[in-house]
């Protein structure tokens, strides 16, 4: 792990996406953070000590999913497919596809495996799954401000986690798609999919993969603006649930009451034409009982460890 000292900073961007705005000073307090995210190494040796099934791998109760055809209802997780043809960027489901067996063991379905990727970041985790190794490894999940202020490794205010320019001099600094997604995968970093955690520079701070690669899970509710604006612009709602956590729903699927969760730092599929969150700043919601091909994590230890 790395130790991150303590300190303030300036969170979110007004230049981006709506939900990274208002640019706000946060504080927050020293902390260990894993110098990468978890690779499938370390998440075998969890699952191989405590027996653990991630929730990709249990099929789901039909109770929670009503009305649902009973031979839908399979373990499996969502893969990334490069669509044949695209009717525009706007409907995900053209190259997402709920794979049946798709799991961190076999990450683009029943035939694939892991065999050589020991050092690649575990993906098919849902929140749940991450807590659970964190807990196991005697960390936590990192905050939304934790994460942030990590991931821009001692650079106030810069636009990437290594500066002002995506690729310096031509230079890929992070696993991120280059060419027209979703149909056009030029590789120019030298890779497709998830790349080994350390294959590209640290940052400031020493931290690997901050930006590009997988998504990462955090711990803090999603709302669609900053905290430090989002209860007075938003008008959350007190309610026994909790605020945040009821402000985390999608508001444009009423039915679906499933709470969501920040994620950070971007994947190997964001490119400059759709998804350009390879940055600090950027941020995205995930409904917490959610897995896909390119999403992971990292664990954080707070005082007295930190200190």
């Amino acid at each position: 792990m790395i130790r991150i000292s303590g300190g303030m900073f300036r969170m979110g961007s007004d230049d981006h996406y709506p939900e990274e705005a208002p640019v706000h000073r946060v504080t927050v307090d020293s902390f260990w953070i894993d110098r990468t995210p978890v690779t499938n190494r370390q998440f075998k040796a969890f699952v191989n000590a405590t027996g653990h099934a991630t929730y990709a791998e249990i099929p789901p109760d039909p109770k929670d999913y009503p009305g649902a055809l009973q031979h839908m209802l399979y373990a499996g997780s969502l893969v990334f497919v490069p669509p044949p043809t695209v009717n525009g960027l706007r409907d995900w489901s053209q190259w997402w596809t709920f794979m049946k067996g798709a799991n961190w063991r076999h990450p683009y379905g029943s035939k694939s495996n892991i065999k050589l990727q020991d050092d690649h970041p575990v993906v098919h985790v849902s929140f749940s799954d991450a807590l659970a190794y964190a807990r196991w490894a005697g960390k936590d999940l990192p905050t939304e401000a934790e994460w942030e202020f990590a991931a821009r490794g001692g650079l106030e205010g810069s636009e990437f986690a290594w500066g002002d320019e995506l690729t310096p001099g031509g230079v890929h600094l992070a696993n991120t798609w280059q060419g027209e997604f979703p149909r056009q995968n030029l590789s120019e970093d030298g890779y497709e999919r998830t790349s080994p955690v350390t294959a590209f520079p640290p940052n400031g701070y020493g931290v690997h993969d901050m930006i590009g690669n997988v998504w990462e899970w955090t711990s803090d509710w999603y709302t669609p603006k900053h905290e430090a604006v989002a209860q007075k612009a938003c008008c959350i709602p007190e309610n026994p649930r909790g605020g945040r956590e009821e402000a985390s729903l999608d508001p444009s699927q009423p039915n679906i009451r499933i709470p969501r969760k920040v994620i950070k730092g971007g994947s190997h599929l964001c490119a400059p034409n759709y998804c350009r969150r390879y940055r600090p700043a950027a941020r995205h919601a995930e409904a917490i009982d959610t897995s896909t091909s390119h999403l992971g994590f990292r664990c954080v230890k707070r005082s007295p460890a930190a200190e």
